[in-house]
């Protein structure tokens, strides 16, 4: 029967040790079956962790032994505790270790109070409350030095002393992060003979440093009575934390005991709370890039292709291309796609309609006013049909430059005709050269006035037939000063006596003399500097028909007068340019004029404009034999 009494005595005591029951002490490795009191956010997780709150914002959470424990004549007492505080948003706003009268904390406010006070108990001496305050969150109010601190609290939150939180190994200071999310050892030690109070911390695993944190003289007997509660208090505000406590232990006869690091509970993963963040927020992160990015796609897109189109365009809609179409046709523009370069931009090579060549000029620099009688004229010469003008298709319009859409001829330019080939024929339909604004072409008073003319074109007519029986370009580079300008040297070969001799030799003698003289001085007179005295087009018929004699002109008199006109008028029969030394095989000679005339009024229709220069043309070609 005695050994049955023992045995029972015996599991007594050890279910009360294991218990952590004790009148002066207790020690938790963990907290699964602890008698604790608890409050708001308070809780204890399934793997023995107490959470004192989590990231909801603007909460408390208590938990407090169950039991109140006697202090009889000695206030000294000595606990130990390992905390970890995790960040939430931006952190906030901490924890505190407390000694209390009471347990109820129900009338206390979240945030910068941690759940001890509100704004009208903080600083009562009926609080009877000792807190050793973990604070995360800088409160100007209670005068915090800063948003990582320790401070020893009475009664309130201005804390009678505080120091920012670090530990001591030997005498070299080092700084700890409350909010790092790493668990912190927290050793509190009162001795109520020499009224010091010691606070010591140190990161997990880090014997107790001998240098305490906080070593302060405090009376607290004011505050103390015979039975107290011990425990926690947290809080958030809108800045949150979870708050945790790991492991506990407490005496008021002696030491505390230690824990044991083994048996603490594991904080939660912060690579799982990272990962889980990054799986909600990653598919989001990515929708959200993805409407980005198909918006600026789809804007650039459009911007890549947007088109000016005017209202009043729409009686020409089917002269009109699409931008787009244009861009896809010539390969974005792609210099592989590049014809030739001039005056007024580049000519390039395109397929539509998926076997229909075109020749696509862009214009980059027109002058938007006057362009609804500029689009007209272009669409009006569209409608010219001759087997001796490039073919204009149509136009497109974008910001700031202009698109011109001809007819592709694939058998190279009159350039290459004139200077390409040793044998030069003309029986064929020249392609295209671009020369709309070229050096060499242009009438001299269009360096003033630069404004196309009826007589401007005459002008760019006459120096065509010179260029065409001279086999020459209207500027050389190459060869004597005196030969560079092709109508100055034929006036001065004509001076000479020696006209003919400016004949393109390759011709050989496959031309009548009479019709070759004819052609050069008609040339000439085209070309006078004055342009009043330059024949009109109808005039020019009449004389390449035979129709009308072309005026006696000698180069003693009228070219005399033509010279000293260009002298004393200050024009240049020509202006060189180096830049437009090669035609390109886009626009022909032909149509040269009438790129020329776009600036004309449109009181008159292209074909009666143009139908005689076509017909010239054709004289002229044929009664060379070229």
């Amino acid at each position: 029967m005695a050994v049955i009494l023992n045995l029972f005595y015996f599991f007594v005591l050890v279910i009360y040790l294991a218990s952590g029951l004790d009148e002066n002490q207790f020690v938790y490795n963990g907290f699964r079956g602890a008698n604790l009191s608890m409050d708001h956010l308070a809780k204890i997780n399934p793997n023995g962790l107490l959470q004192l709150t989590n990231t909801t914002a603007q909460k408390t959470g208590h938990a407090f032994y169950q039991q109140p424990l006697k202090f009889n004549s000695s206030n000294s007492f000595s606990t130990y505790f390992v905390f970890a505080i995790v960040r939430g948003s931006n952190g906030g706003h901490g924890l505190a270790f407390v000694i209390s009268r009471s347990k109820d904390f129900s009338h206390t406010d979240p945030t910068q109070y941690l759940g001890l006070f509100n704004i009208s108990s903080n600083g009562l001496s009926t609080n009877h409350v000792l807190a050793i305050e973990f604070d995360t969150v800088l409160s100007a109010e209670f005068d915090d030095i800063d948003n990582n601190h320790v401070g020893i609290d009475i009664n309130n939150l201005n804390s009678t002393y505080y120091a920012t939180a670090s530990y001591f190994t030997g005498k070299k200071e080092k700084n700890i992060t409350l909010i790092s999310g790493d668990p912190i050892q927290v050793w509190i030690d009162y001795d109520d003979a020499e009224r010091l109070l010691n606070v010591t911390i140190a990161p997990i695993r880090t014997p107790k440093p001998k240098l305490a944190l906080l070593s302060s003289h405090v009376n607290i007997s004011d505050i103390f009575s015979d039975t107290m509660y011990v425990g926690f208090s947290a809080a958030t505000g809108s800045l949150t934390s979870d708050h945790y406590i790991l492991g506990w232990s407490f005496n008021t006869s002696g030491k505390a005991q230690t824990l044991n690091y083994s048996d603490l509970p594991k904080l939660p993963s912060r690579k799982s709370k990272t990962l889980l963040v990054v799986k909600i927020a990653l598919p989001i992160l990515f929708v959200v890039v993805l409407l980005i990015a198909i918006t600026g796609a789809a804007y650039l897109y459009r911007r890549k292709y947007r088109e000016l189109r005017e209202e009043w365009e729409n009686a020409y809609g089917p002269q009109r291309f699409s931008y787009k179409h244009l861009y896809k046709a010539t390969k974005g523009f792609s210099n592989k796609e590049l014809l030739g370069s001039g005056g007024f931009g580049d000519v390039f090579r395109g397929t539509i309609g998926g076997n229909q060549e075109i020749a696509v000029k862009r214009v980059s620099h027109y002058i938007e006013h006057g362009m609804k009688q500029f689009v007209s004229e272009i669409v009006c010469m569209g409608r010219l049909r001759h087997k001796n003008l490039v073919q204009l298709l149509g136009y497109s319009r974008r910001k700031g430059e202009l698109l011109l859409v001809y007819e592709y001829m694939p058998n190279g330019s009159l350039d290459d005709f004139l200077f390409s080939n040793d044998k030069p024929n003309l029986t064929c339909n020249p392609e295209t050269t671009q020369v709309v604004g070229t050096p060499g072409y242009l009438a001299p008073e269009l360096t003033k006035t630069s404004k196309a003319t009826v007589s401007s074109d005459v002008f760019g007519f006459g120096v065509f037939l010179l260029e065409v029986v001279c086999g020459r370009r209207p500027i050389e580079y190459r060869g004597l000063p005196e030969e560079r300008n092709l109508i100055d040297w034929v006036i001065a070969c004509w001076r000479s006596n020696a006209l003919m001799d400016v004949i393109d030799p390759r011709l050989e003698s496959a031309y009548v003399v009479e019709e070759v003289e004819l052609i050069l001085k008609l040339g000439l007179l085209c070309t006078h500097c004055v342009p009043t005295f330059r024949p009109g087009m109808g005039q020019v018929i009449q004389y390449l028909d035979d129709n009308v004699n072309l005026p006696d002109i000698q180069p003693e008199s009228g070219m005399d007068m033509l010279t000293r006109a260009h002298q004393t008028l200050g024009f240049p029969l020509s202006i060189p340019s180096s830049g437009d030394n090669n035609c390109t095989p886009l626009i022909s000679r032909t149509t040269v004029i009438t790129d020329q005339a776009f600036g004309l009024s449109a009181a008159s229709s292209w074909e009666e404009k143009y139908s005689p220069l076509v017909t010239s043309i054709t004289v002229s070609v044929s009664s060379t034999g070229r």
